[in-house]
């Protein structure tokens, strides 16, 4: 087994060629060991086990990144492979490194490490899965969300190979053109929620609440803003509903592929203290790869489910019809199915899961096109427009705040 141990020995009457000899054996051992850990480890993580413990990504596709989890399980048990078969000539090399050399190296990465860091910390501080606030529509800092769109204002950028306007009014509402505003006295639907709610990409006719407002005859406000996650669209809503008269409903929007947000604590969470930043080279590394515990990710099921939950007692306590939209494109994975389960089903939130074609996507880009935005608010005009859906005061939580 441990063939890679095996050495032509010298016979060396000395002290000192005796404790190398043995010191190449303990290296290669070592070496050995590792190899032979990274390759059992990388032979377990199957499909379930990544499954487990990496949530699905809004903006990778399951089949791509099904295929860079079995790549980097490829690249693991290749490179193990490697280091058993020349595990006695790394042994060799590293038997002749210095306590001198191996302390040269270490400064030398801990100064790489510590100028990439300060490099990275020359730009803004922002959550690193965000977007930068710079983009169109421009963001700016927020102390209580996080970040919001920055307001009154008005922009033409250029998204998916066209035009698109963005504007809004003096608070942060986006409305169909250049000094419109929201009449807050009348019978509204009110939308919360990230970029697909706001309608990046859209036209303002294309985006989901005005469409939903079109279909049902009944204005519409949209409160959402991008990346934001279910905590951050419930902090808004609690904010703004007050200005409200006459809500008629609130619409918010909940994906298993954006649960990773919910665990995040770089932005505002409900109950929790202030957004913890990180170091930029944890952050980024946490980002490139985004491994979750079991425990981890059962915590950020409850949370979403609390969050959810407050935001459905909110509505119901003003009289409005809560819903949550659901929109998958194509078929729903396992790992989809069962997180869209133990976060609504179990808990008996009401919403409506929109299927879309997988086509139905902005060009390059992962949000839905004007195709998939038609066929999320078909689907919630018809469901706040059954007069059978009565609203459903949750359990577990009071005043809009989990137990």
């Amino acid at each position: 087994m441990w063939f890679c141990v095996v050495s032509d020995r010298n016979d060396d009457p000395t002290t000192d060629g005796k404790n190398a000899l043995d010191r190449g054996a303990r290296l290669e051992i070592a070496v050995g060991g590792l190899a032979l850990l990274m390759l059992w480890g990388a032979l377990a993580a199957d499909q379930a086990w990544f499954d487990r413990h990496f949530l699905p990504v809004f903006v990778m596709q399951r089949p791509a990144m099904i295929a860079a989890e079995q790549g980097l399980r490829g690249f693991v048990i290749l490179a193990a492979s490697l280091l058993l078969l020349t595990c006695r000539p790394i042994a060799r090399l590293l038997s002749r490194v210095t306590l001198g050399g191996i302390a040269r190296v270490v400064l030398a990465c801990v100064l790489a490490l510590g100028t990439v860091e300060l490099i990275l910390r020359v730009h803004p501080l922002r959550p690193h899965d965000a977007d930068p606030f710079e983009l169109e529509p421009r963001r700016q800092s927020d102390p209580l969300l996080g970040w919001k769109f920055v307001a009154p204002r008005s922009v033409v950028a250029r998204e998916a190979g066209r035009a698109v306007s963005y504007n809004f009014d003096a608070a942060g509402y986006r409305v169909p053109g250049p000094g419109a505003k929201v009449d807050t006295t009348r019978p509204t639907l009110i939308f919360t929620g990230e970029s697909i709610i706001a309608g990046f990409g859209l036209a303002w006719k294309e985006t989901i609440p005005a469409q939903v407002g079109a279909l049902l005859g009944i204005q519409s406000a949209n409160l959402a803003v991008s990346d934001y996650s279910n905590d951050q669209s419930y902090l808004r809503l609690e904010a703004e509903l007050p200005r409200f008269r006459k809500p008629v409903a609130v619409v918010t929007l909940f994906m298993p592929s954006l649960l990773d947000r919910n665990l995040l604590d770089n932005r505002p969470r409900l109950g929790l203290p202030a957004p913890q930043q990180h170091g930029r080279l944890v952050a980024l590394l946490h980002w490139l790869i985004p491994y979750r515990s079991t425990a981890t990710i059962d915590e950020g099921i409850m949370r979403t489910r609390d969050s959810l939950g407050t935001l459905v007692y909110l509505a119901c306590a003003r009289g409005a019809q809560p819903l949550i939209v659901v929109p998958q494109f194509g078929e729903a994975s396992p790992q989809e199915e069962g997180l869209q389960h133990r976060v609504l089903d179990e808990a008996g939130w009401p919403y409506v899961r929109v299927k879309l074609d997988p086509g139905w996507r902005l060009p390059g880009d992962s949000h839905p096109d004007a195709r998939g935005a038609q066929a999320i608010a078909a689907a919630v005009a018809a469901r706040l427009n059954d007069k059978t859906d009565r609203c459903q005061m949750p359990t577990g939580v009071a005043s809009g705040r989990s137990l």
